[in-house]
C-alpha cells in the first residue's frame, strides 16, 4: 500500500494526515473546476444555441441544489462502502457529467450531464466530506483543516477560472468542458493511490493524539438511513434550524449570484468574458487567504462572533456593489473584501456544527446544513437569471442577496452553546 510506506518515510518529520489533506484538497479542487464553469459558459453557450440565461441558469440550479441534496446520504455512505470508495464514485460521477457534455446540443441534455451528473457528482467536495476527513483525521487543528479544505474553492477560482475563460474565448464552450473533465481524470487515480481510509489504516493515531483508534465497522444502515437517523436528531433542536437558514442565505449570496452570475453582470457593464474571469480569479486569491484564516480563528475564537461579522462584512459589501462605477478600483476593491468573506463560513459553520452536535455526528449534519446552502444557492442562480431576464438588471439580485446576508448575521448570534434537547456525541 503506497500511503502506508509513505507514512513510514515521513514518520517523525510529518505526520500523514496533513497529506492526506493535501491530496483531499486536490480531489477538491478538480470539483471546483467543474463547479466554477458555468459561469463562464453562460455567453458561449448564448451565443452558440441561442438559449436564454434563464434556460443555462435553470440547469445550473439543479446542479447546485443537488449536490446539496445528495451531500447526506453521499456523507451517509461513507459509513457504509468507506471514505475513499465513496470520493471516487463520486469523482468518477463527475467526470462521467463532464465528459458526455462535450456532444451537448439541446438543454435537456445540459440539464442531464452538467445538472442531474454534475450536481450528484459534487457532493465529493461538499462540507460534509470535507467534515468527515478533518474529524477522522484530526483531533487538534480540525478548524484549520476544515479551512484549508474549503479554500479549495477560492483556490480552483484562481487556477482554473482564467483557463476556462481563455478555453472559452479560444475553443467555445466544448474547451471549457473538456479541460474540466482532464482535470478530474487526473485526480481521481491521485485519490484512489495516497488516500487511506482512516489514520489507523496506516498505523498512526489522528493529529493531536497518541491513540490509534480501530477503524469503525461500516454501518448496517444504508446510507439513506444513515442520513436520515442523523437528521432525525439535529431536526429537534432549533439550532439545527437556524444553521440551515444562515447557511442558506451563504449559498445564496455566493454559488447562486456570485459565482454564477458575476461574469454575466460584468458584461452588462461593457467588461470582457476574460476579464470578469479575472474578477473572480482575485475573489479566488483572497478567498483562499480568507477561508484558511477562518479556519485558524475558529481553533481560538468563538464562531458564532465570527459568522456574525463574515455575514454582515459581505451584507454591506452586495448592498453596495451595484451603485459603484464598475471602473477599475471599484471592481478591485470589491474582489478583496468579497473574496477575504467568500467561504470564510464553511469552516465557521462546521465548528458551530461540531460544538453543538458533537464530532461523531457532525460531517452528516453538517451536509443536511448545507443541502440548505444549495437551495439557498440555487434559488438565486435561477432567481437572478430571471430578474435578469425580466427586468433587463442584476441590482434587485445583488440588493435582495445583501439584505438577506445581514439577515443571517443577527440570526447566527441566537445559536445556542450546546443544543438542550439534542446531547452532543464526541
Amino acid at each position: 500500500m503506497i500511503s502506508a510506506r509513505i507514512a513510514k518515510l515521513c514518520s517523525g518529520r510529518l505526520h500523514y494526515a496533513w497529506i492526506a489533506l493535501a491530496v483531499m484538497f486536490c480531489g477538491m479542487l478538480a470539483g471546483v473546476a467543474v463547479r466554477a464553469a458555468p459561469g463562464v459558459m453562460i455567453v458561449p453557450l448564448q451565443r452558440a444555441f441561442g438559449w436564454d440565461v434563464s434556460t443555462i441558469s435553470g440547469a445550473v440550479s439543479l446542479n447546485i441544489i443537488l449536490m446539496g441534496a445528495t451531500g447526506p446520504f453521499i456523507t451517509g455512505l461513507i459509513q457504509v462502502i468507506g471514505l475513499k470508495r465513496t470520493v471516487v464514485g463520486c469523482l468518477t460521477l463527475l467526470m462521467t457529467g463532464t465528459g458526455l457534455s462535450y456532444f451537448m446540443t439541446a438543454p435537456w441534455q445540459m440539464f442531464l450531464t452538467w445538472g442531474l451528473m454534475v450536481g450528484i457528482g459534487s457532493s465529493a467536495g461538499a462540507v460534509g466530506i470535507a467534515g468527515a476527513v478533518a474529524n477522522r483525521w484530526f483531533v487538534q487543528r480540525t478548524g484549520l483543516a476544515v479551512g484549508l479544505l474549503t479554500s479549495a474553492n477560492a483556490a480552483g477560482q484562481l487556477i482554473f477560472l482564467p483557463l476556462m475563460a481563455y478555453a472559452a474565448e479560444a475553443y467555445g464552450w466544448r474547451g471549457v468542458a473538456v479541460g474540466v473533465t482532464a482535470a478530474i481524470a487526473i485526480a481521481i487515480p491521485l485519490v484512489a493511490i495516497l488516500l487511506p481510509e482512516s489514520p489507523a489504516a496506516v498505523g498512526l493515531p489522528a493529529f493531536g493524539t497518541t491513540e490509534i483508534v480501530p477503524d469503525a465497522v461500516h454501518s448496517g444502515h444504508n446510507p439513506f438511513g444513515v442520513a436520515f437517523i442523523a437528521l432525525g436528531k439535529a431536526s429537534k433542536s432549533p439550532d439545527f434550524w437556524l444553521l440551515c437558514l444562515t447557511f442558506g442565505v451563504c449559498g445564496f449570496s455566493t454559488n447562486g449570484l456570485i459565482n454564477t452570475h458575476l461574469i454575466a453582470y460584468c458584461a452588462d457593464h461593457g467588461i470582457p468574458e476574460m476579464q470578469g474571469a479575472s474578477i473572480l480569479a482575485v475573489i479566488g486569491i483572497f478567498s483562499l487567504i480568507g477561508s484558511t484564516m477562518s479556519g485558524y480563528l475558529c481553533d481560538r475564537f468563538n464562531p458564532r462572533v465570527l459568522l456574525f461579522w463574515y455575514y454582515g462584512l459581505r451584507g454591506l459589501s452586495l448592498v453596495l456593489m451595484p451603485f459603484s462605477d464598475f471602473g477599475g478600483l471599484s471592481l478591485g476593491v470589491f474582489s478583496i473584501f468579497y473574496g477575504l468573506d467568500w467561504v470564510a463560513t464553511g469552516p465557521a459553520t462546521f465548528a458551530l456544527t461540531n460544538e453543538v452536535f458533537g464530532r461523531r455526528d457532525a460531517p452528516v449534519i453538517v451536509a443536511w446544513i448545507f443541502a440548505a446552502h444549495q437551495i439557498g444557492g440555487s434559488a438565486a442562480a435561477l432567481g437572478a437569471g430571471a430578474v435578469r431576464s425580466l427586468s433587463g438588471s442584476y441590482l434587485l439580485a445583488f440588493l435582495a442577496s445583501g439584505l438577506a446576508c445581514l439577515m443571517a448575521s443577527m440570526l447566527v448570534l441566537r445559536v445556542s452553546p450546546r443544543s438542550a434537547l439534542v446531547p452532543a456525541a464526541e
